[in-house]
């Protein structure tokens, strides 16, 4: 279970502070499904990354499973990270001269994982994604919706318990966004919990829940 207790987030800008997240409190347990939304600026992203062990926070604390996050440093917080999260991200972060195959592969890489086990992840989930006929191509010879497909295959290599997705579908027409978020409904049915942040009521409708925030705070 994720708890998160009055978290606060203040970023320094021209000497002035900028307050990101003011006094966040949510849980959001095992093998959920839950959006984040708000307007721009609230926060959703900061939030979002704060999960996902990409940034830290100013007050408040954090458990994950138990786990203390904010007494993890350096090597450690790294490795906890690739093993409980996978990023989704909108405009997919693919490397640009990487086939499908060899992006996909990175996270088992990062962990020194044999080339042959590698290979049989990496084919075993594109196929769970539906991109093995592509595996071969580089991302700017594939549709949006594939790249995004293989970001969400490079999410999966590792087995991570969590998905984290910032606007997955925001750069995507609706049918293909509408695939994308299918995908994540059935990675969700089979176990995983998918935090996604969307300013889309239709993609957020979709999940088991809805965090909204505004300013900073978390709102009914």
């Amino acid at each position: 279970m994720i708890s998160i207790q009055n978290i606060t987030k203040i970023y320094n800008r021209n000497s002035s502070d900028l307050p990101a997240l003011q006094n966040v409190s949510l849980e959001i347990l095992d093998g959920e499904m839950v959006a984040i939304m708000g307007a721009s600026g609230s926060g959703k992203t900061t939030l979002l990354n704060i999960i996902g062990c990409m940034d830290g926070w100013n007050e408040g604390s954090y458990l994950f499973n138990g786990t203390d996050v904010g007494k993890l440093k350096n090597a450690g917080l790294d490795r906890f990270r690739r093993q409980n999260f996978g990023f989704i991200f909108q405009q997919f972060a693919l490397l640009k001269d990487y086939t499908v195959r060899e992006n996909v592969e990175l996270p088992l890489r990062a962990v020194h994982m044999p080339k042959k086990k590698r290979l049989e992840i990496v084919t075993d989930m594109l196929e769970k994604v539906g991109m093995e006929q592509y595996a071969d191509k580089i991302p700017a010879k594939l549709s949006g919706g594939q790249q995004q497909r293989c970001a969400i295959a490079r999410a999966l290599v590792t087995e991570a318990p969590v998905i984290l997705a910032d606007e997955p579908t925001g750069a995507l027409d609706s049918a293909t966004g509408q695939e994308i978020i299918d995908l994540l409904i059935r990675l969700n049915r089979s176990g995983k919990t998918v935090i996604i942040v969307t300013h889309d009521e239709k993609v957020a409708a979709q999940a088991s829940r809805v965090i909204y925030l505004k300013d900073g705070k978390v709102v009914e």
